[in-house]
């Protein structure tokens, strides 16, 4: 953690069934992504995930074993954004095999013991058949949360910009909806997604921030690495403070052409918005930490209580 704040920082990482790294996180493969993330003081890692199974959690193990980092969350976009699959398209075959995918995921989130997200794989809206969609959405998830609730989980819904999905799109339509799932489910807020809205974000996350599971962070119009001096963050630390935030936070952001100095900016701004960065009179550079590069110490995993249920195949 930084300093003295109380919530863990995730970076955004791809696993090794995603056809290309996912744009708004590390570039390099999973394991390089680790020993980089962990030198810079990071505490674990969102794997976005395309295709998997319960049988996919060693190597995910194996690619952070050593590194004393953790996995929060296992995350749905390269679903949509890879593959074209969303709980929505018109062609039922599509939908089937987008909940596939889905179920595939919470399976891995349920053998690792940790939260599955969701967000663009449910779809958007096409004009004449929204209501027809919606429904389709709704029996999906409702599944989905299902298999999610079976490894005793949490599903986490995010709400996206309008423009960019416009089922469910605020947390209050998402949290209307989840009341009626089958076990635990909350949001995960993204400043980019709010901002684009024109929603005043410091009061969302004060409002929600005790059902939020994990807070995105990314740099304002940009959505590139966090800055240092970035007047939004102070003010956001003490929304989450304020709001009973016991979630994580995650730099999910542009790389810019460099994986290693985004996620040090990233850091170093949160540092410095906590106030526990350098001096401001000795400012970092690009692509260092400000704690000393070493190993951090292994924590232990997280015990298995049972066996994964018997894998279906894909159609």
């Amino acid at each position: 953690m930084i300093g003295d704040l109380p919530w863990p920082l995730a970076y955004t990482v791809s696993g090794h069934d995603c056809r290309t790294p996912a744009p708004l996180g590390h570039t390099a493969p999973l394991a390089t992504a680790a020993r980089q993330l962990a030198e810079l003081g990071y505490d674990g890692v969102e794997v976005q995930v395309r295709d998997v199974q319960a049988r996919d959690a060693p190597a995910v193990e194996g690619a952070l074993a050593g590194t004393g980092l953790k996995v929060f969350a296992v995350a749905t976009g390269p679903v949509a954004a890879q593959d074209g699959l969303t709980l929505t398209d018109p062609s039922p075959d599509v939908r089937r095999h987008t909940l596939d995918r889905l179920l595939g995921a919470a399976r891995l989130a349920g053998t690792l013991g940790v939260p599955l997200t969701l967000g663009q794989a449910r779809g958007t809206l096409l004009p004449g058949i929204e209501d027809l969609q919606r429904v389709w959405a709704e029996r999906a998830v409702n599944q989905l949360a299902e298999e999610v609730a079976a490894h005793d989980g949490v599903l986490l819904l995010e709400p996206l910009s309008r423009g960019t999905n416009p089922l469910w799109h605020t947390p209050e339509d998402i949290l209307a909806f989840a009341a009626g799932l089958p076990g635990r489910a909350g949001l995960v807020l993204d400043t980019h997604h709010l901002e684009a809205d024109g929603i005043d974000f410091l009061a969302v996350v004060r409002e929600h921030a005790a059902v939020a599971g994990c807070l995105q962070l990314a740099a304002a119009t940009t959505r590139g690495p966090l800055q240092v001096g970035d007047h939004r963050l102070p003010a956001l630390l003490t929304a989450l403070r304020e709001g009973g935030f016991t979630g994580w936070l995650t730099a999910e952001h542009t790389q810019g052409g460099n994986s290693a100095k985004a996620a040090a900016r990233s850091w170093t701004a949160l540092a410095y918005a906590a106030g526990t960065g350098p001096d401001s009179s000795r400012p970092v550079a690009e692509g260092t930490s400000t704690r000393p590069a070493t190993n951090p110490v292994p924590r232990p995993s997280r015990p298995r209580t049972s066996r994964p249920p018997e894998e279906t195949s894909q159609p």
